[in-house]
């Protein structure tokens, strides 16, 4: 019997070990990649304070007060108009659509009252879907005009300088009035709940088989890789339903968060980011040689997947490559989709463009599941 305490095996153990780790270049490349991924994102991609938010600028003036103004928002930097239309309705098209957040609504003779001193309004309508995402702007806004106007005061209306806001801000909140916070959380705390769940599950399929010894009996049956891909992901589905399910009913009735929309499709868009989450999962299990690495790569895809897609922090608050990458992510279209059907009513065709990122997706996965599937075969 060994008694003591010896080196010379705890060397020989943690040897092995090391032995252990550099084989598993995988798990070695997580303790590197996730660390690094997170200092990345928190210090250059988070952003609690959004600027350049795509807006639309309705002016019926046109005069040198008008623009004044419509230059001032500009040079704020808090919103950047990327249209003008001619009517309020193209306008709330757009925000319905979730193409801009904000509608700047300049009426006529604002420049001939702002002289008379008769205070004309002006609206500003905001996507309250996000409160943190408007609030900056709307905050602001009351002193961006007062700027702004202050530098076309002649000598004639330098009085109006000294003297009340030259104009009447009208704010208006759509969708989410009361500045909610439960109201953009929860819709979103769906897509990452099945994301983390639907993922995982199907993460291990294939791994499972492996370390369970039963990957021979697989192999063994005269099934097609589609047919195994197909036949690992749909019993999830039910379990991504009931997820829904119970989400649903917890947000309505804790939380008392509205649906304005048609549950048909949201359970279609549903069934579509479902899917695309199982046929990832599908996709990991092919790479990971063990559960462990495939929980592993579930996790590295987990954080942007929290961070990148508008979950916690304004979508349009991050810088452009985070974007590019949050707009790879099908969380992100999964939360714009279901936020547009639960708290704006939105229709198929204002959310087309948030649809056929998460087909296209099924596609391409699906794809590179099938072919990586027949290579782990050979």
């Amino acid at each position: 019997m060994r008694r003591g305490f010896s080196l010379a095996r705890i060397s020989a153990i943690l040897t092995k070990e090391f032995i252990q780790m550099r084989r598993d270049r995988m798990t070695f490349a997580m303790m590197i990649g996730i660390p690094i991924m997170q200092l990345i994102l928190f210090s250059y991609a988070i952003n609690s304070d959004p600027r350049h938010l795509p807006s639309a600028i309705i002016d019926r003036d046109h005069s040198a007060f008008s623009r004044a103004v419509v230059t001032a928002f500009a040079n704020s930097t808090y919103v950047d108009f990327i249209m003008a239309p001619q009517t309020p309705e193209e306008a709330e098209k757009a925000m319905l659509a979730g193409k801009i957040n904000f509608i700047f609504e300049i009426p006529e003779h604002f420049g001939r009252d702002i002289a008379r001193g008769t205070r004309p309004q002006m609206l500003i309508i905001a996507d309250a879907t996000d409160p943190s995402a408007a609030s900056g702007a709307l905050a602001a806004a009351g002193e961006i005009i007062n700027t702004g106007l202050a530098r076309e005061f002649s000598t004639a209306l330098a009085s109006l300088a000294t003297g009340p806001p030259p104009v009447e801000v009208v704010l208006q909140r759509r969708y989410n009035p009361a500045g909610i916070t439960q109201y953009n959380i929860i819709p979103g705390l769906l897509g990452i709940i099945l994301t983390m769940t639907m993922t995982l599950m199907t993460a291990v399929a294939l791994t499972r088989e492996t370390e369970r010894g039963t990957m021979e009996n697989l192999l063994a049956m005269p099934a097609r890789p589609l047919e195994v891909m197909v036949g690992k992901v749909l019993p999830y589905v039910l379990v991504g339903y009931i997820q829904i399910i119970v989400v649903l009913n917890a947000g309505r009735f804790l939380f008392d968060i509205p649906f304005e929309g048609s549950r048909l499709l949201f359970f279609w868009i549903s069934t579509l980011y479902i899917v695309v989450n199982l046929l990832i999962g599908f996709l990991f299990s092919t790479v990971a040689r063990t559960q462990m690495q495939a929980m592993q790569m579930m996790v590295f895809l987990l954080l942007p997947q929290i961070l990148l897609s508008g979950f916690m922090f304004p979508f349009r608050g991050m810088p452009g490559w985070a974007q590019v990458i949050g707009e790879v992510l099908p969380a992100t279209h999964y939360m714009r989709l279901v936020r547009g059907i639960m708290l704006k009513g939105s229709t198929r065709f204002d959310l087309i463009a948030d649809i056929w990122p998460l087909i296209a997706l099924i596609v391409v996965i699906s794809a590179l599941a099938l072919a990586r599937y027949r290579r782990t075969l050979d």
